[in-house]
């Protein structure tokens, strides 16, 4: 069993402790030794794991070590990402054991990505980095998606899709085929893009208009 660590002691990170501990029952594949936060005088302790402390502490961790974001913001994943600078650690794709890839050959996928309970993944479909798919996410054929995009659970991407980076998808929202969405952009709850969208803008309703804020 290879260790791990959680980035992000919350209610996120709590549910990632879960899905490791399914993917165990399937296959014994990880060891859990705790988490990191930032926040580490206001996290309380969990059932899961010991708080083990900060990114200065990951910084300096001496050992190789595999470690999963649990921070539902697209900013502050980019930000961490580049914070972290330890070439010992690795950024594996964690996937709960239900989710559904249609076809795993023709899936290009980089690194970092949480796939939770639920999910299903056509075919021709390519992921960058530390993507988190949320419950129940579905993503069409023939989607491209970038780095650090935040799906909330039961969001729609339909086929030939064209997504950015730092994007974030609430709630049951849906994205209709063939539309592009472009970088740091919110997408709220419940709304249908049917349009293309621009660059750093909120977009809400179904259908999908953009709001200034």
């Amino acid at each position: 069993m290879k260790d791990i660590a959680i980035y992000g002691a919350g209610g996120f990170g709590r549910e990632i402790a879960c899905m490791i501990m399914q993917i165990n029952q399937v296959r014994s594949e990880w060891n859990l030794i705790g988490f990191f936060d930032d926040e580490t005088k206001q996290v309380k302790p969990n059932r899961y794991g010991r708080i083990i402390g900060n990114a200065d502490v990951l910084n300096k961790w001496p050992n190789p070590l595999s470690v999963v974001f649990s921070i539902a913001n697209p900013q502050v994943l980019d930000l961490l990402n580049k914070k972290l600078t330890n070439t010992l650690l690795e950024f594996p794709n964690i996937a709960a054991p239900n989710v559904n890839f249609f076809d795993r050959e023709s899936l290009l996928i980089g690194k970092g990505n949480v796939f939770f309970f639920g999910c299903r993944v056509s075919c021709d479909v390519a992921i960058g980095n530390f993507n988190l798919f949320n419950g129940a996410v579905s993503i069409g054929h023939d989607v491209s998606l970038g780095d650090f995009n935040v799906f909330q659970p039961s969001t729609r991407i339909s086929g030939g899709c064209r997504i950015g980076n730092c994007n974030f998808f609430g709630v049951q929202s849906v994205v209709l085929q063939g539309v592009r969405i472009g970088n740091n952009n919110r997408i709220g709850a419940y709304s249908v893009v049917l349009r293309n969208t621009q660059d750093n803008n909120t977009y809400f309703g179904n259908p999908a208009k953009k709001f200034n804020f």
